[in-house]
Order: C-alpha cells, then structure tokens, then sequence
C-alpha cells in the first residue's frame, strides 16, 4: 500500500513540475529572458492592446480602459498556478529538490489529506462487512470460496469481498413438491401428469396416484455445497418411493383403508433417500391426495366400489340388529335363569318342610298307629273332595227312581247344600227334608272347597 502511495505521489510530482516549466513570474521572466516588450509584442499569437507602450511599463492612467484608481484583472499565470495548487493538493505531491515553505507546507496538508482518504475507504470497506440474520434463517460464511462457520441469528461480521461472502438460507420455509399433478395458486389444480401419477400395484394393476410433500432445510452446509440441486433431487427420490411402496401394496388396500400407512412409509423412504445423499432437507408431511384407477376402466371400478358400499352397508345393518338382539337374549336368559334358582330354593324348601312334617307324623305314628291312621285317611279325602263336585243320595229316605240333573249342578256355586226330591230341585240352600212328603228321597249336592 505504501509502495502505490509513493508512486502516485511521483506521478503528481511529475505532472506538476511539468506544468510549473513554462510559466515563470513576472519579475523572473523579465531578468532572464532579456528580451525587451517590443520583442515580446511581436510574437506570433500576441496581441497589441492600445493602451500599450513600447518600454512595456504601465500604461497611463487615460490609457486605462477601467480607470487609472481601480484594480488590475486577475494574471493568467496566477490564475493557472492556483490550479495547479489544487491539483497538487488532490493528488500529493510538491516541487523536486526541496522548494519553498510555502511548497512544503502544501506537500505534508496533501499527505495528510490522502490518509484520510485511504482510512475512510478502507473504513467503509471494513463496515461492509456487517450483516444480519433474520430468525428464519442461516448463514453460511465462505473465505475465497470455501465454507468456514455457520451463524445463527443476529449481527454478524465477516471480511468483506472478495476475501469472504456470505450465504443465507431460510430454513423455516415449508417448501412443497407435488407428484402427479400440477396446482395454480394454492389448492387450484390444473390438472394430472400421467408420466408421474401412473404407476403399477402388486397385483399387476395400473392405479392413478397423486402425492403431495412438504419439507424444509434442516442443514443450511449440505443443502448448499452436497448436491447441486437439492430439490430437484428430493423431487426424484419422492418419486421413487412412492413408486417402491405403491408397488408393494395391492390396489384394494391403496383404494380403500390403506391411504395413512402408504402414506406414512412414504415418508420414511423419502427421508432415507435424503440424507443418503446428504441434501440437508428434512420431510415434514406427505399427503395422499388422489387415489383412482385409470379413466379406460373408471366405470368397472365404480361398479366395484358401489358393490363393495353395499356390502358394508349390510354388514352394519346386521351388526346394529345383532347389536339390539343379543342384549335382549341375554336379558331373558339372565331372568330364566333366575326364576330357576328361585324355582329350585322353592322346590328344596318345601321338600325339607315336606319331608320334617313326614317325619314328625312318623313320630305320632308309632306312638298311636291307630288314630294317626284315621287322621291321615281323613286329611287325604279333604284334601281330594275340597277341590271336586260332589253329589250325595240318601237311598234310605227315597225311591228307585231318581232325577239328577247333573249339568246344574255341576254349574252351582259352590258351598251350598241343595235338596233333590222326585218333584224337582228346591230352593233353600241348607239342608233340609222335601217337600214332597215323608215318603220321599231327599238328594243333597254340596260343593265344598277348602275349610
């Protein structure tokens, strides 16, 4: 640096001891020269004023054209050397071989004036070096093109150009990669690319699939310096992922339940694939967007699909009416079964109490056979006629013809004691003898229940 200020100090050197040569001042040039003003005035290109004398001396004041009081016009020789000053001052620079103090005072202000000219420059160039990075984003630091160090967000500094260079990159950013179809702003489609939505199942069918991925830079260092073109080759992997998984799932599965799980093993190939080849890039989501089978046979397989529909249609209906009559089955299962333990407690108590009354009776049996033989035919036969009709004839008291009408009488109320003569049957209901007389037979019917 202080070799290119000494050689442009040189070079104004030179230019100004170029320009001082031919001018001269006034009182020096008429010492040397020794040529007299008449000499002077017939130069080519010098012209005579009227107010010139030939001695060359001050013309007389009534020759003056502004007036013999008023000031002399600037010298063109002042003039020329003020420029010239100007000039030596800019560029640095003074007289060769030591001149005035008025030379050297100009060359030390013009040497002071080119360092402070250098120091703002090299000032400016220095703040240039500053820069800022957004929260969204990276930086990468690069000294003559190699990387040297990552930054992370807020001010920074680094060597300004051409020693350093700095990249940023946005690594927030959800950038989007659309297989099988093309959109215009936002979820407005334009329509499929075959080259890319068809592709081959396990079962040997052609589906038509449209895939939609979301990632983001997760390495600002890789994504810029691993692989050319980062994107452009997430966009092939993801499409031979979902080729590889698509290829391994039959079309009823990718038609129907399996979208999330095609989905989701998607996702895992495509983040593999990446960081194999070290693109810095990281798959946030992937989206199954479509799913059809190609236009040539989309009739067939909406037949399929309607069929399929009312098979689950029916399915459901059956499970909703098992679903309503089972819990009543085994409502009524659960109440048979209680009223046979109930039953079963009955049958058991009253055989216990049964067989303790048996016993008891055996007890009075064996103490007095006899009476406890009668009470037991007695017992037995009220036990029978309590629940039947009975019909009683006195033989003695009657005759051998006899009137039963025994369809009244079954039909009778029960707990009445009738008197059935040969007239007819009477009206009192407590026994009695008929009113036929003496000689005739009095029948008694008496329904009884229970005493």
């Amino acid at each position: 640096m202080k070799d290119q200020v000494t050689d442009s100090r040189s070079a104004a050197t030179d230019v100004s001891a170029a320009l001082n040569q031919p001018y001269r001042s006034r009182p020096e040039a008429d010492h040397q020269s020794g040529r007299s003003r008449s000499e002077a005035d017939h130069q080519p290109g010098r012209m005579n004023m009227g107010w010139d004398d030939d001695s060359g001396r001050k013309p007389p004041s009534g020759k003056d054209p502004w007036g013999g009081n008023r000031q002399q016009p600037p010298d063109l020789d002042e003039v020329v050397k003020k420029l010239q000053g100007s000039i030596t001052q800019i560029f640095g620079g003074g007289k060769k071989g030591g001149g005035s103090s008025r030379g050297s005072s100009g060359g030390g202000g013009s040497s002071i004036g080119v360092g402070t000219l250098i120091g703002a420059v090299i000032a400016i160039w220095l703040l240039s070096g500053i820069y800022i990075i957004d929260p969204a984003e990276r930086g990468v630091v690069l000294f003559f093109g190699k990387y040297s160090e990552s930054t992370m967000p807020g001010p920074h500094w680094a060597p300004p150009y051409p020693i350093a260079t700095v990249e940023k990159v946005n690594v927030e950013e959800i950038r989007n990669i659309e297989i099988g179809y093309r959109s215009r702003g936002g979820t407005q489609s334009v329509g499929s690319v075959p080259r890319e939505s068809l592709m081959l199942t396990k079962d040997e069918n052609i589906i038509d699939i449209k895939f939609a991925v979301q990632y983001r830079v997760k390495s600002a260092q890789d994504y810029l310096f691993s692989v050319l073109n980062p994107d452009t080759t997430l966009r092939q992997a993801t499409e031979s992922a979902v080729r590889d998984v698509i290829g391994k799932s039959n079309m009823d599965h990718v038609l129907t339940e399996g979208r999330a799980d095609i989905a989701s093993r998607a996702r895992d190939l495509i983040q593999v694939i990446a960081d194999r080849y070290n693109t810095g890039l990281e798959v946030t989501t992937v989206n199954m967007q479509d799913a059809q089978p190609p236009d040539q046979v989309q009739g067939s397989f909406a037949d399929v699909v309607k069929a399929r529909e009312d098979k689950q249609r029916l399915i459901n209906e059956s499970e909703a009416y098992s679903n309503d009559i089972i819990p009543r089955a085994r409502g009524a299962s659960a109440r048979i079964l209680a009223e046979a333990e109930a039953y079963r407690a009955q049958v058991i108590v009253k055989a216990d109490g049964e067989a303790s009354r048996f016993n008891q009776i055996l007890n009075e049996y064996q103490k007095a056979p006899e009476v406890t033989r009668k009470r037991l035919y007695v017992d037995s036969m009220e036990a029978v006629l309590s629940s039947t009709s009975k019909v009683l004839v006195d033989v003695d008291g009657g005759n051998s013809l006899l009137y039963l009408p025994l369809d009244k009488m079954v039909g009778a109320n029960s707990g009445g004691v009738r008197t059935m003569t040969q007239g007819g049957t009477s009206g009192t209901p407590a026994p009695g003898i008929s009113r036929g007389g003496s000689s005739s037979s009095s029948i008694r019917s008496e329904r009884s229940r229970g005493r």
